[in-house]
């Protein structure tokens, strides 16, 4: 699936990922290739994406919020304060806070 993750100032990342967990208003769900079209407020929280590897993926200053995440270089988080999440046609997109 295609993870597009954006916010005011710019696009915090941009890839092609196994898995992505978000922290939805009713709790932290996880999305996998080719789930079916939804719509989500995300409250404050982690999203959790998981790569299968991170050597294609190219990192600037942009991307200084995507750290790794407990030493395992297949999974990045990146900290939102809230946002919203659309996803259709195997493409993610968060609109971040």
């Amino acid at each position: 699936m295609y993870l597009e993750i954006v916010s005011p100032e710019a696009t915090l990342f941009s890839s092609e990922v196994d898995s992505v967990a978000v922290p939805g208003i009713n709790g932290e769900f996880q999305m996998l290739d080719n789930h079916a079209p939804i719509v989500s407020i995300l409250k404050e929280g982690f999203i959790k994406i998981h790569t299968h590897t991170q050597t294609h993926l190219e990192f600037d200053a942009l991307h200084s919020e995507v750290i790794p995440h407990n030493d395992d270089d297949k999974v990045l988080t990146i900290k939102i304060n809230s946002g919203t999440l659309e996803m259709k046609d195997n493409k993610a997109i968060i609109l971040a806070d």
